[in-house]
């Protein structure tokens, strides 16, 4: 069975790109064939370089529109027959065209245990809420903001002292374990995408993903 054939999306640090790199490449079945940036001076393209990645630069700012800036960046993953798109920190909102086009096969990781706080601050949001715990939630993409199904989330405590900083960094720290793990389950074959809903081993998943009580 080939490798599945996994493109990576960022726009900056590359933080949860590393994690991925180092715990799924040529592992089990995945192969990051390369990583994509709408920025030239994002970090993560030199940690793509120091693995040997092909590593591209597509600037937003030389369209005129988002519609074609998706339309070219379709163009350049299918370049590299890609099987899996993992947005990693990749700062644009994106068409409907581009997330029908790979529906079912592309990936994100947002820094909250959704349905709570989609779109920005969302550590500053749950601070500000009064929250006792906060988290990380893998999901797949869909044309709703934040709003495909949830695969896998992951809980940390919300301390009474904490700083926007210190929550980050603690929910940072489980981003990087569950995020490979779903690349993962897709690489494999053993997690789909169907009627709207999260499929693990053949078995629908929760709202809130698999196995998180």
């Amino acid at each position: 069975m080939p490798n599945c054939r996994i493109v990576v999306l960022i726009s900056g640090n590359g933080s949860n790109l590393q994690a991925i790199i180092d715990k799924c490449h040529l592992q089990d079945g995945a192969e990051i064939v390369a990583v994509v940036s709408n920025r030239s001076d994002a970090y993560g393209l030199q940690r793509a370089r120091a693995a040997n990645i092909a590593a591209k630069v597509l600037d937003h700012k030389a369209f005129e529109s988002r519609e074609s800036y998706d339309k070219a960046l379709i163009t350049l993953i299918n370049e590299f027959q890609a099987d899996l798109l993992v947005m990693a920190g990749f700062m644009r909102i994106l068409t409907p065209e581009f997330v029908t086009n790979f529906s079912g096969k592309m990936l994100n990781i947002h820094p909250s245990l959704l349905p709570k706080y989609q779109g920005l601050h969302t550590h500053q949001r749950a601070i500000e809420a009064g929250d006792k715990e906060h988290g990380a939630s893998v999901h797949f993409v869909t044309e709703e903001l934040d709003g495909g199904p949830v695969i896998l989330q992951a809980r940390v405590p919300v301390f009474a002292e904490d700083t926007v900083d210190e929550l980050a960094a603690r929910v940072h720290e489980q981003e990087h374990q569950i995020y490979p793990m779903v690349v993962t389950w897709f690489a494999c074959g053993r997690l789909s995408m169907g009627d709207g809903q999260a499929i693990l081993d053949g078995n629908i998943l929760p709202p809130d993903g698999y196995a998180n009580d």
